[in-house]
């Protein structure tokens, strides 16, 4: 690949490798100039320009970055489309992040232009977290070094995901009439919480006296009646092989797995197995919500991850455990927002009485066997945003219906009539203030994709200044356009029958244009010339 600077004349079909401001003309780096943009710059002054130019070897570094993201795909590792040669790896399950370090090391040492950085091991995640990113550095990087990546990433499994089994663990307490029940309750509520972080449930837990027969006989019921995970807290902290736990454990034909840990806190921690069933001996920081090795080695029995002696005496590196750490944020749950990842609202506007098209609401007028506004809905709830709300105005009642299997929200603007910028403000008040992004979509765009809709979230990056994200085919700019949340402001303030466009504008440094491969996001149906075509477009297909 040739990189650096050439006259303006000689830049045409080109990639362009820095970002260029002169006078009106604002180009980001990575565009590939047209004709016109040649021109444009020449009509700015500007005399040369810095480019890449391609060998014939080369790969393109969205092509590249796809490529090599491909073997690294599991069923619980899902690939963003690939933009600026970047492609990020999501769980599609929530689980426990498995990587193979070497495997890793081994795919970095391949060349310096491609890279992929990955969470640490056992890492717990949610459905939707990023867990790695690969990234061409270069604006493309050679064929057979694509390929040696390629066939090295399939010899063996860098990363994945373990989805969590949603357990049933069974508990034994002993020597409990010895303890304050504030600290028996300490434990079990602590232990509930651990396990509901991988979907596990706890029976009512055993009780009995701190002696290795009766300890036994607890376990033992325990296995006996199917628990996949049996957790056996003590009067006092396991010190000895020979000590109450592991003793019950062998006299229950059991055997000890491996006692203690490097892992700080989680020392005193005990593994066995019972009939293949782990059995766990907790260390007496157990009792804390706060980090500690018995963590480690709960979230591994919970994704069906084994755990041998050897696991835990590897342990030690990253073993020291920073004080107030928590194995996951405890409201995980409660929150309709993964712990990573973007947090995109899809707008979609659909209040306007559609003048054009004559007295029948076009968005309820059949399209090829059902209402319109069902096939640009059906394709955004496919693709990857976190929830989708119609504006409805006319015949409101009538779009409700048409939306009513579908899951999502809807928001009515009364005052409809009196232009875009009513409907826009409406549904905007309605969103997610924490959104981290929002989709704003026309509702008549039948052969828009959720492919289209992933390649915007896949290049919608605030932080990198990519904060305006709208698709193009062919040069000319379309729908829909993803908007950092920080221009919701800015679009509340809009009036009349106007959009949002001249913000885009007034932006252009943090403007990004998606090229499309096809002209779905330049086709709405707004008369029924359009509408006629389109048709004639589906019975050609």
């Amino acid at each position: 690949m040739f990189f650096g600077e050439v006259p303006v004349a000689d830049a045409g079909g080109h990639i362009l490798g820095h970002s260029l401001a002169a006078g009106p003309v604002k180009f980001r780096k990575g565009r590939v100039l047209s004709a016109e943009d040649v021109q444009a710059l020449r009509q700015a002054g500007v005399a040369a320009v810095t480019i890449a130019r391609l060998s014939p070897d080369d790969v393109g570094e969205d092509v590249a970055a796809g490529r090599i993201s491909e073997p690294l795909t599991t069923g619980t590792l899902r690939a963003s489309e690939p933009f600026t040669g970047r492609v990020n790896l999501f769980a599609t399950a929530d689980g426990l992040v498995i990587v193979s370090p070497a495997a890793v090391n081994r795919l970095n040492a391949i060349d310096e232009s491609m890279t992929i950085a990955t969470l640490a091991q056992d890492t717990v995640v949610r459905k939707g977290q990023m867990v790695a990113t690969i990234k061409i550095i270069p604006f493309a990087v050679a064929e057979d070094l694509v390929q040696r990546w390629v066939s090295v990433a399939r010899q063996e499994l860098a990363l994945d995901v373990r989805a969590f089994g949603n357990l049933t663990a069974g508990m034994v307490l002993s020597g409990t009439g010895q303890l304050k029940p504030s600290v028996i309750d300490k434990t079990i509520n602590a232990t509930r919480e651990r396990l509901s972080l991988s979907g596990s449930r706890m029976l009512e837990p055993l009780t009995c006296d701190h002696d290795a027969a009766s300890v036994a006989a607890a376990i033992t019921r325990l296995v006996d009646a199917g628990c996949d995970l049996v957790l056996a807290s003590g009067l006092s902290a396991i010190v000895d092989r020979q000590d109450v736990i592991p003793s019950a454990i062998i006299s229950a034909g059991g055997e000890i797995i491996h006692f203690g840990m490097p892992v700080d806190p989680g020392n005193l921690m005990l593994l066995g197995h019972i009939r293949r069933i782990p059995v766990i001996g907790l260390p007496g920081c157990a009792r804390s919500p706060k980090l500690n090795g018995f963590d480690w080695i709960l979230n591994r029995c919970a994704a069906g991850v084994g755990v041998t002696s050897q696991d835990i005496m590897e342990m030690g590196v990253g073993g020291l455990l920073t004080e107030g750490a928590r194995p996951m944020p405890r409201n995980a749950r409660k929150k309709d927002k993964t712990t990573a990842g973007q947090n995109i609202a899809a707008l979609v506007l659909a209040a306007g009485q559609s003048r054009r098209m004559g007295t029948e609401n076009k968005l309820l007028k059949l399209f090829d066997g059902k209402p319109l506004i069902q096939h640009t809905v059906g394709e955004i709830l496919q693709a990857p945003v976190r929830k989708t709300t119609v504006v409805t105005g006319y015949q409101e009642d009538l779009l409700r219906a048409a939306l009513a299997e579908m899951n999502v929200a809807t928001v009515h603007c009364p005052d409809y009539a009196s232009g875009l910028s009513a409907s826009l403000k409406a549904g905007l008040q309605a969103i997610d203030p924490d959104c981290d992004g929002v989709l704003i979509c026309l509702a008549d765009m039948p052969f828009l994709t959720a492919t289209h809709i992933g390649k915007l979230v896949a290049a919608f990056d605030p932080v990198e200044g990519r904060e305006i994200c709208l698709p193009t085919f062919k040069g000319k700019r379309g729908n829909p356009v993803l908007w950092s949340r920080r221009f919701i402001e800015d679009m509340q303030g809009i009036k009349g029958d106007t959009g949002a466009r001249h913000l885009i504008g007034e932006n252009a440094d943090v403007v990004v244009e998606i090229a499309m491969d096809d002209d779905g996001v330049l086709i709405d149906l707004d008369s029924p010339e359009a509408w006629q075509t389109a048709l004639n477009r589906m019975r050609v297909k």
